[in-house]
């Protein structure tokens, strides 16, 4: 073979590599965004996914706290007497039927007395922050302090500025706070599984 046919193959194999090179990076280049779309958004991040919860351990009147979105959630379950309770706040509080919203959309298995789905009506699940300036109340299932009424029921007192809520998370009429405490999306895995932040419509 002679040196001018040697140029011409080294030639053309250095092109073929250059082209491949070439093509590999731009396929390279095309994947990245294409598998980027299958992660998470920053701002889906931020939000926070749907967290589940086990309930099995939760006896008639506690209470277990979760968090969701970096907010506490309460989960509280409650007895006959306390669901009873609510008849007695009914006319009392500011907004019996949640009508009106904080930062969540109350879901419309919700808009109850109880504030529940009808299937686990002694279950509350909500968001433990108060609608007046973000602080989270504390759990008064039964009356002695002095800073709430004789006739007291139960319910949630904020310490911040004196916000009282009931046993389903409705405010009391003529409270700094304007709105009821927030109930999040939330379904029943099972008996003693939920999920919050999500239910059958999708994620919140």
């Amino acid at each position: 073979m002679s040196d001018s046919t040697a140029g011409v193959d080294n030639s053309r194999r250095n092109a073929i590599v250059a082209t491949s090179v070439v093509g590999g990076v731009g396929a390279l280049c095309t994947a990245i965004p294409f598998v980027s779309t299958f992660a998470p958004s920053e701002r889906a991040k931020a939000a926070g996914g749907p967290v589940e919860v086990d309930i099995s351990d939760l006896k008639p009147g506690e209470m277990k706290v979760s968090e969701w979105r970096g907010n506490p959630v309460w989960i509280l379950y409650r007895t006959p007497d306390m669901l009873k309770s609510l008849d007695k706040t009914e006319s009392l509080v500011a907004d019996p039927k949640s009508e009106r919203e904080y930062q969540l959309p109350t879901p419309d298995y919700c808009k109850n007395q109880t504030r529940s789905r009808e299937t686990k009506k002694d279950i509350l699940v909500t968001v433990g922050i108060c609608s007046h300036l973000g602080c989270s109340p504390s759990k008064k299932f039964e009356g002695g302090d002095p800073s709430l009424p004789p006739d007291w029921a139960g319910g949630f007192l904020c310490p911040c500025h004196g916000s009282t809520f009931d046993l389903a998370g409705r405010v009391f009429k003529n409270k700094p706070a304007p709105v009821n405490l927030d109930i999040p999306r939330y379904m029943y895995l099972s008996d003693t599984k939920l999920v919050i932040g999500k239910d059958e419509k999708g994620e919140a």
